[in-house]
């Protein structure tokens, strides 16, 4: 008799690290640095955390005995962390309302739990992060894609979210939003922020909005809800700006009604978040000078590859105005970007995420590449893809 199975986990693959995978397993055979690939896959800063993050890690590993700490994070971070919105945002925020999480997903993960019933549907533009609509998913929850467009940078609208609404039990419940965003390097303005606030308040919609990229912008400071709302759950992490990925290491604040409900799920699904990473944190935010010489570089490797692309045949762009992507329409080149960025690697060894990773409806005519590497990285990347193409 065969064992009984969840139909929880029946969700789709996170297909960046699939594409990772393979990236990694041709690297391991490679017989000659040319042979391995160029990874324009991930969006992994490649530079190490900040010297001063490093630098108190090391003190703590000698002087700490690295135990529990509380489930939402040690005092010192949290208070840091407020004090970040009031130098930054000018928003006061009470540490009481800063929960650390284990990196954005664990935040992700305590918010959907802690917002939502099973059933309840949140809506999402498409393209967007991926994660977002397989833990949805996974939590019994129904995500609601917004087909947003070009035009809009492909980020959500009032007028997309009325077409959605819906009533009674099917009724939104929530949106997530992201600016700078994921796959498209995106942001919403200020007014547009503003206005999807605005929205959801209106309708009794709860807001998570996803600020991980925020520090990484190149057309103009990012926003934050909670500049608007005190009612939006807010995520940040120290894996993009802070350049800390492999730390698990992130942040949310939260509402003041859902504090006591995200303190004891966090409490009984990761008792607390890793501690040595914890302790190392707070001296990320006195790093501003290295961290913003890393945000330079994206800015080179953006405008190389903005520049080089083209005589590859990728021409189309969504507009890149943060984080380290660059989002393609490759649907003069292909009808499947699964198997182009199979060829991809495979020919040409440059790892690219294909879009159907991010928009399961129209994603087959587009790319992402991540452009958080070296710059020499993007050269070989571009020098190679050119030739590629020819």
């Amino acid at each position: 008799m065969a064992l009984k199975s969840s139909n929880r986990g029946q969700i789709s693959p996170f297909i960046v690290m699939d594409v990772m995978r393979a990236a990694n397993a041709r690297d391991l055979a490679a017989r000659t640095p040319g042979e391995r690939c160029v990874h324009l896959e991930v969006g992994q800063p490649g530079t190490p955390a900040p010297r001063a993050v490093r630098d108190a890690a090391r003190r703590a590993l000698d002087d700490d005995r690295l135990g529990y700490t509380e489930a939402l994070g040690i005092p010192p971070l949290r208070a840091r962390i407020a004090r970040y919105y009031r130098e930054t945002h000018g928003v006061e925020v009470v540490p009481e309302r800063i929960v650390i999480t284990t990196g954005s997903s664990g935040a992700f993960l305590l918010s959907f739990l802690a917002a939502f019933d099973a059933g309840e549907r949140v809506a999402l533009a498409d393209p967007g992060y991926p994660a977002y609509r397989n833990i949805l998913m996974a939590l019994g929850l129904n995500p609601v894609g917004l087909p947003a467009e070009r035009e809009h940078k492909f980020q959500p609208t009032p007028a997309l979210l009325e077409e959605r609404l819906g009533s009674g039990r099917n009724r939104l419940a929530g949106l997530i939003v992201a600016s700078p965003a994921n796959p498209t390097g995106s942001m919403l303005s200020r007014a547009d922020l503003q206005a999807l606030v605005a929205w959801c308040g209106t309708n009794g919609v709860r807001l998570i909005s996803d600020e991980i990229y925020h520090g990484i912008c190149f057309t103009e400071k990012a926003t934050t809800a909670l500049e608007f709302t005190q009612d939006a759950i807010v995520v940040n992490s120290f894996s993009k700006y802070y350049s800390m990925t492999g730390w698990r290491l992130g942040w949310m604040v939260i509402p003041p009604d859902l504090a006591r409900t995200v303190e004891v799920l966090a409490q009984n699904l990761f008792i607390s978040p890793p501690t040595l990473p914890q302790l190392a944190a707070v001296a990320a935010f006195e790093a501003t000078e290295e961290l913003d010489a890393n945000v330079a570089r994206y800015r080179r490797n953006r405008d190389l590859l903005l520049a080089r692309l083209p005589q590859a045949g990728f021409e189309r762009f969504a507009s890149p105005d943060g984080a380290f992507y660059l989002y393609a329409d490759v649907a003069h080149l292909t009808n499947d970007s699964e198997e182009f960025c199979r060829r991809m690697l495979a020919e040409a060894g440059v790892a690219a995420t294909p879009g159907t990773d991010f928009d399961p409806g129209r994603g087959r005519a587009y790319v992402r590449f991540s452009f958080a590497g070296t710059e020499a990285d993007m050269e070989e990347a571009a020098r190679r893809l050119i030739a590629w193409r020819k």
